[in-house]
């Protein structure tokens, strides 16, 4: 039986997508004001949005447990997968690689943990690209490699709205949020070491989204590229981001994957967010 590929819920995959290359998924959790749910089973984007619209917020967010992993790891061992690869959100922003990690030290070597360092499509190129390598028959180590080398071609672009949200989360300083706050400027973020990082500021929101087209080609260099784009209650913005990224890339452009990110990224960026994540093929 092939290799088994194991990714979580932050990735944003679509069902069919989890289905056609036989991922399993192990959810986060997230507690948006007292009301506690797994990422993508009780907890929808929807629920988040609302959440994060009201007056008084209190959004956190927790990794998998240890045990959660290991009884998934067993089971697809036991089913008769060869070893399993699990691929997660960046270390940087999430405990979950170092519960999977934890878990994986009880199997002997059959399972590798590899860290995306990256979160959505960033997250779910790696691990498509481990579960394409899975199908084609390579053993434990050419699927981690397989991962690894989508993390390296991967590059993800973020617009939010306010910095208050990552300010909250912990992900940013509070002098950052409060310097963008102060100047009502429109934030555009990356994540070059795993961790989020402020990459400049714009005024508006179109301005926000004309810019993440420009950074994603600049990523891009001369390759061909697949590209993920993400939104939180904003539809029409990822519309506008996917039409001008489709214009600018013409025939390099192959695969795209549009989806609303869910409660874990919108606990942390907050509504408004639009996101861009390019896969280079070579």
């Amino acid at each position: 039986m092939p290799v088994a590929v194991v990714t979580d819920s932050t990735a944003y995959l679509s069902p069919e997508l989890v289905q056609r290359h036989h991922l399993t998924v192990v959810p986060l959790t997230v507690v948006l004001n007292g009301a506690e749910g797994l990422e993508g089973v009780d907890t929808q984007p929807a629920d988040a949005t609302r959440a994060l619209s009201g007056r008084r917020v209190s959004a956190t967010t927790s990794r998998p447990a240890p045990e959660q992993f290991a009884r998934t790891y067993r089971q697809l061992l036991d089913a008769g997968a060869d070893g399993v690869v699990s691929v997660h959100i960046s270390a940087g922003l999430s405990g979950t690689v170092e519960a999977a990690q934890l878990a994986a030290a009880d199997f002997a070597g059959r399972v590798e943990v590899v860290d995306s360092r990256s979160t959505g499509m960033g997250l779910g190129f790696p691990a498509i690209a481990a579960a394409t390598a899975a199908e084609a028959g390579a053993d434990l180590n050419g699927v981690r490699d397989a991962a690894l080398a989508a993390v390296a071609r991967t590059t993800v672009w973020f617009y939010v709205d306010t910095l208050e949200f990552l300010r909250r989360g912990g992900r940013i300083n509070a002098a950052e949020a409060l310097f963008g706050t102060a100047l009502s400027v429109k934030p555009i973020m990356h994540m070059p070491d795993g961790a989020i990082v402020l990459r400049e500021k714009v005024r508006t929101a179109s301005r926000g989204v004309a810019r993440l087209v420009d950074l994603a080609v600049e990523a891009a260099g001369d390759d061909d590229v697949d590209l993920g784009v993400h939104h939180l209650a904003a539809p029409q913005r990822a519309e506008a981001l996917l039409a001008a990224l489709t214009e600018r890339f013409g025939d390099r452009l192959h695969d795209t994957y549009v989806s609303e990110a869910g409660a874990v990224v919108a606990a942390h960026a907050g509504p408004g967010l639009a996101c861009v994540v390019v896969h280079r093929r070579s």
